[in-house]
């Protein structure tokens, strides 16, 4: 997604990437794969660098979205989080932290999910952002009912070529029902909360909401509703 209209980043040095090889190992069928292949850079003074290897996660389902449900009462917004077990966070290991920590691998979250292969369209992303919105907290409403909200991210370009997809929806929390929730075992027991916008971009700014596409969405609808 290109830049807001009469914005631009500076100019990028016109550095090429030529792929000389996929030299990714073989490996079963999984959920993920390791994409590892052999390129040469291309600089803009003409000099090409040394062949090298470069290592990155792939995945059928690349993309995702990203949701913020949201509600006003009491003069105030207030948004939906969901609690979720995070494996690579649990698995961390405190003596390689450089600044010490003891997370269990629970994060608060805002609603994601994956963009389906069959999915690869404006209107499929829209589709799946309503799907997400009604397996994870409980709101169905139509596709078209959810909002872009700013242009979409890539939140770990080093490591896989995932870009996230940003949407905002108004809800009645009147009309909330039981999550469908997807059948994962990380997804049972998880919790549903609501809290005003403020508090929980000050718990964002507290460390007590880790997770950076929440913060980031929530920023984002900050600016849309202030």
């Amino acid at each position: 997604m290109s830049a807001p209209h009469g914005k631009s980043a500076p100019a990028l040095p016109d550095i090429r990437l030529e792929l000389l090889e996929d030299v990714s190992p073989e490996q079963p069928p999984g959920f993920l794969r390791l994409v590892r292949r052999r390129y040469r850079a291309h600089y803009p003074d003409g000099s090409v660098s040394q062949p090298f290897v470069y290592d990155e996660v792939g995945r059928k389902a690349i993309d995702a979205v990203v949701l913020v449900a949201h509600f006003a009462r009491d003069r105030a917004r207030h948004v939906y989080l969901r609690s979720a077990v995070r494996p690579p966070v649990a698995g961390r290991d405190p003596a390689r932290s450089p600044m010490g920590e003891a997370g269990t691998g629970g994060l608060w979250e805002v609603p994601a999910g994956l963009v389906e292969p069959d999915e690869q369209s404006e209107a499929g992303v829209q589709l799946s952002a309503a799907r997400e919105l009604h397996e994870e907290l409980g709101f169905d409403v139509p596709p078209a009912a959810l909002h872009p909200l700013g242009p979409s991210t890539f939140p770990t370009p080093g490591v896989i070529a995932e870009r996230h997809f940003y949407f905002e929806v108004e809800v009645n929390p009147d009309t909330r029902t039981e999550p469908a929730l997807d059948g994962s075992a990380l997804e049972h027991s998880g919790r549903v909360v609501s809290l005003a916008l403020g508090e929980a971009l000050g718990l964002c700014a507290a460390g007590a909401i880790e997770d950076a596409k929440t913060e980031l969405a929530l920023r984002r609808l900050a600016e849309r509703y202030t």
